[in-house]
């Protein structure tokens, strides 16, 4: 693996010239926020900041998206081309755990037995270049307690981590590697690797909020009728922020659009805290009330994906602690599963 020193002041303009080359999707100000969206040519994006309000999982698992076009013809409906394929993009300015949340999607999206094309194709045509956490960003951040860090590596391709005057710079996969010319750098020594090592320690260190994410799994395994779950969800207003800001949630549901003689097929973001998400067309509702989606949010993360892929749902970023309207914190949720 080619490991680089990249001068701090140059970096955003380097970013800024990729853009002119390829689409690069990159953090933001917006009023009081700081966002990801695509650059222009020249642009530079932020390099010091807290992290992202939104997730960066639009950009290979988009909020709305074409999967198919149709017409009716004589002969009844046909297909009238396919949708347009995914545009090769520089992801910049990651924070690992959202790098983190493409791993663990990669393993729902492109598993053995199910792949998804479009997704796949967006995944396999996007270069996640992260931005290591010297400092956790938010008091919120537990990504220590789900099996991430605040320098991991994980569904990285290059990775930066600020040591001062310089960023060490990893070039981790082939698709990283291929921006070396364009990163450039000086070659990185052992002294480089050292300071990071003590910079991964202290942040890791300072990250407050610790919780027993991976200790649960064997109450949820015995716990589905607990009272527990008669009164979690009372102060739940179903309004799906914790669900549309988090990096690693993926319900959707699929719909036709018609006009005329001609339609589109679009799978368009969902929520399991929705109460229409799991209604049939009978109008039977499996989950007919909160006490049902909140339990099956937390079932998901904490138990079913880790019985189909050894894996929590979760990467610890925070944000559905800091977007719920109630304060109904997953930090608080855990510790009292852990009670039962």
């Amino acid at each position: 693996m080619e490991k680089r020193l990249i001068k701090k002041e140059t970096l955003a303009g380097i970013v800024g010239e990729l853009a002119g080359k390829m689409r690069v999707c990159a953090p933001m100000k917006a009023e009081d926020q700081v966002l990801f969206r695509v650059l222009e040519a020249g642009e530079k994006p932020l390099v010091d900041f807290a992290n992202t309000k939104n997730a960066p999982k639009n950009f290979l698992f988009p909020r709305t998206e074409t999967l198919l076009k149709f017409t009716r013809t004589g002969k009844g409906m046909v297909r009238a081309g396919e949708p347009e394929e995914g545009v090769k993009t520089l992801l910049f300015g990651v924070r690992p755990c959202d790098a983190r949340s493409f791993a663990l999607l990669d393993m729902l999206f492109d598993q053995e037995k199910y792949k998804d094309p479009y997704y796949i194709d967006k995944r396999e045509k996007t270069t996640v270049v992260a931005l290591a956490c010297v400092h956790p960003p938010y008091t919120t951040c537990f990504c220590t307690s789900v099996g991430g860090n605040p320098v991991s590596s994980e569904g990285v391709d290059l990775l930066l981590t600020d040591l001062g005057e310089e960023y060490l710079a990893e070039f981790i996969t082939p698709k990283g590697e291929a921006l070396l010319s364009a990163f450039g750098g000086s070659p990185a020594g052992e002294g480089a690797e050292k300071r990071k090592e003590e910079i991964a320690a202290r942040a890791a260190g300072e990250i407050a909020s610790r919780i027993p994410a991976c200790e649960i799994k064997p109450i949820l395994d015995t716990h589905f009728e607990d009272p527990f779950w008669n009164t979690l969800h009372q102060k739940c207003l179903a309004c799906g922020a914790c669900t549309y800001l988090c990096p690693t949630c993926h319900c959707f549901d699929i719909s036709d659009e018609v006009k005329g003689n001609d339609g589109i097929r679009i799978r368009n973001w969902d929520s399991c805290m929705f109460p229409m998400f799991t209604k049939e067309t009978s109008g039977h509702n499996p989950r007919p009330s909160q006490k049902e989606r909140w339990r099956q949010r937390v079932m998901h993360k904490f138990r079913y994906y880790v019985d189909n892929f050894n894996a929590i749902a979760c990467v610890g970023c925070g944000r559905c602690v800091m977007a719920c309207p109630v304060n109904l914190d997953i930090r608080k949720v855990v510790a009292d599963i852990a009670k039962l």
